[in-house]
Formats: structure tokens, sequence, C-alpha cells
């Protein structure tokens, strides 16, 4: 599948400010399910710093903003095609050991209800069926429902509420895979919805868990699925602040707020 994307990130600030500092990481991943055809990322009045990729195999790319600084508009447009791999990441190279991501984190850390969602499974040697079935499981306990939960919302305060977005989803079953002894991380991306009743929005972000004899097999309890060809894979981390597409601080006094759009469409 060719899926285009047209994402615009606009932050505004309402005293402007001595500069902006960002690191991004929305670049798609190199691995054997995409292919980028063309891809450019813009900030207005930014200047390109130093880019690297990290030991998750995410390329991260720095930018400087010098102010004054009221506004800024950062703009990621390209083409990518895509092949459905069952969810399985391969071909991708990273140097982090999976070991890694079975560290918790404030929001993944999981409560004693997180914990009784993976009862029963701790001893399975069938690690492929174990994830599905946490995923399963997750998406059963938290119901899709925009505007229930925010941004720093924990995967036992989703759980709580027995609602929430992809984000919450992606943290709870990431909670409960580490509990379990599965590595799992974070991660971002763009998801192409065709009316299909596919919930989710064009942006968006799942879990990857580490499966004995596959690898790093994706899972999107949000869509009660594996991702595939209408996905395009960003980057990684422990969570969804470790992981997120844009990252940075801003010299001044100036309240930041921001505006996104997003667009994920197939190629005509």
């Amino acid at each position: 599948m060719r899926l285009i994307v047209d994402h615009v990130t606009h932050y505004r600030y309402d005293l402007p400010v001595r500069a902006v500092v960002q690191s991004h990481r929305l670049t798609p991943s190199l691995f054997d399910g995409q292919r980028v055809i063309r891809w450019k990322i813009s900030v207005s009045d930014g200047q390109m710093g130093g880019g690297f990729r990290d030991g998750a195999g995410d390329w991260v790319q720095g930018w400087t903003v010098l102010g004054p600084v009221s506004g800024i508009k950062v703009h990621v447009e390209g083409e990518v095609e895509t092949t459905d791999l069952t969810g399985m990441l391969r071909g991708h190279r990273e140097t982090v050991p999976p070991l890694t991501y079975l560290h918790h984190t404030l929001p993944t850390r999981a409560d004693m209800a997180l914990a009784k969602l993976g009862e029963g499974l701790e001893d399975t040697t069938d690690s492929l069926g174990v994830a599905h079935e946490l995923s399963r499981r997750v998406a059963d306990a938290i119901h899709y429902r925009p505007g229930v939960t925010h941004n720093n919302t924990t995967a036992a305060e989703a759980l709580a509420l027995g609602e929430g977005v992809c984000q919450d989803h992606a943290h709870a079953l990431i909670a409960v895979a580490r509990h379990v002894g599965i590595p799992a991380r974070y991660v971002s991306g763009y998801l192409h919805t065709d009316g299909d009743g596919t919930m989710q929005e064009a942006a968006h972000a799942w879990a990857e868990l580490h499966v004995d004899g596959f690898g790093w097999v994706g899972f999107d309890p949000a869509n009660r699925c594996c991702p595939d060809d209408r996905y395009i894979r960003l980057g990684s981390g422990l969570d969804a602040q470790d992981a997120a597409p844009i990252r940075g601080s801003a010299r001044g006094l100036g309240e930041e707020s921001l505006d996104v759009t997003v667009s994920v469409q197939t190629q005509q």
C-alpha cells in the first residue's frame, strides 16, 4: 500500500520566547515493512542541527528556532510504501538489548489491577500466544473513548477508568507484558483509517513485544489487531514521552499551546 502523509503541528506562545530547541523522531523506520518514496520535514524559521540514529534504530534530528518566537509550524509530508508483515519488525537494525525494555516507567508501572490482567500467563511457554492474549485482555478492559484521559494519564489510571485512547492501550499492554516478563515498548507512528470501523486518529500509537522465536512483534489493542500495511512506524521508547515524535523546550516565560492536524491517505 502507498500511504501519503500530511502532518502539521502549530506551536503558539502567548508571550514571545527567546528560542526553541526541538528533537524530532519524525522519520519513518528502516525495516522490511516500509519503504520511503519521499519524505520532507520543515520547521518555520528553523535551523537544522545534528542528527543521529540511536540505539533503538530511530533517526533523531535536532532543530533550533531563534527568537523572538511567537509561533512555530512543523510540517511533515511524504509518501511511504508499506507491506503487511503481520506485525513483525523484520530487517530493523538496533543495538539496544531487548531486556532493556523490562524497565518500568511511571506511566507503565503495573499496579495490582494491571498485574491481575496477566494472571495465569506468567509461566506459559507459548510467548506469541501470551502476547496475543494480553493484547485481547487490555482491549476488553479499556474501551476506546477520546477526551477522558490526558497526556500524563498512567496505565493504572486508564485501567481504573476503563476508558482511554491508543496511548492508554499501549501503556497498559506494556505494563502487563513487562509484569509477566516480556520486554515491551511504545511505538509512535501513523495509521490510515478508511471508514471500515477503525476508531483511531491518523497519528497513532501501539506496543511492540519481544516474542521468543519471532523478535519484536507489534500489537494494537485499540484496534484489536497487529500493525499491517495501514501503519507507518516512526520510532519507539519505554513510554509515550520517550517515543514522542516531537520533544523540545522553549526559553522564555510564554505559555505554549499547540494544534495538530494529521492526514493519511492512500495514493489514488
